[in-house]
């Protein structure tokens, strides 16, 4: 057995329930959660998935911030969920059901904040992928099909993480070579927001070839912030996806550096 010692300690950002009065379970209660398969998909090499409660909210206590965790901890995932809010990137939403999350975007923030300052890495899964690009100054498409009606369906509800597609590598970035020079693959896609411009200093490394939107990217430079639009801990082999277990790999060896 591995000691403990010598595992990682790898953050993963909450989701948040809001206070909810028709809730019948922790009513009117702010809820944080992760996905578990988000968890597995870390300690699936041996590492220790650590969730990353908000310091924030009426019931806090104590003086424990963001960056604590950020020196304690050896790399941060950023996991998927809800919307981002517009006005994270100077815009009002088209519609109310894209209001987002304004909470979890600020929390989010701040740990991309709190784990660059502290030279820790950074991989964001889908809205990962959005809040990183929106954290550095970029935008989103706040509902593809509405904005970019001639674009592919990267939402099914019904087939949810069966929903798939290719994706096409750029050739000679850092995904491209971890992929072993792959050209293309195929992957889920779950998601209804989407990169529209592209954040300063950061590079595309995979893009859908239906419709050009963004589907990896990376900021160029020492710091690792990396991140990817589908949801690796949801692929089977069974579906013909991608093995993501090299992108996996590579972001944990950067932790041990």
């Amino acid at each position: 057995m591995t000691a403990t010692s010598n595992r990682l300690k790898i953050g993963i950002s909450a989701c948040f329930f809001h206070p909810n009065e028709e809730r019948s379970l922790f009513k009117g209660k702010t809820l944080q959660y992760i996905e578990q398969s988000v968890a597995h998909w870390i300690m699936s090499q041996g590492d220790l998935a650590v969730m990353i409660p908000s310091p924030e909210g009426h019931t806090q206590k104590g003086d424990v911030q963001l960056d604590h965790y950020a020196e304690w901890l050896d790399a941060l995932v950023l996991m998927g969920g809800s919307d981002v809010w517009p006005g994270s990137y100077g815009e009002t939403a088209l519609d109310p059901r894209w209001e987002g999350d304004r909470i979890r975007d600020q929390y989010d923030k701040g740990l991309i904040e709190a784990f660059v300052k502290a030279g820790k890495p950074i991989l964001g899964i889908c809205r990962g992928l959005q809040i990183i690009n929106v954290a550095f100054g970029g935008t989103l498409y706040q509902d593809i099909a509405t904005q970019r009606p001639k674009a592919l369906v990267h939402r099914d509800a019904d087939l949810y993480d069966h929903n798939l597609h290719d994706v096409q590598f750029v050739a000679n970035t850092q995904l491209s070579k971890l992929l072993g020079g792959a050209q293309s693959a195929k992957v889920n896609s779950i998601h209804h927001q989407g990169i529209k411009d592209l954040a300063p200093n950061f590079e595309i490394e995979a893009y859908c070839p239906h419709d050009k939107i963004p589907e990896a990217i990376r900021l160029q430079g020492k710091a690792y912030v990396a991140a990817i639009q589908w949801h690796p801990e949801f692929h089977q082999a069974s579906q013909g996806t991608l093995d993501d277990s090299p992108i996996l790999l590579d972001f944990l060896k950067a932790a041990r550096m």
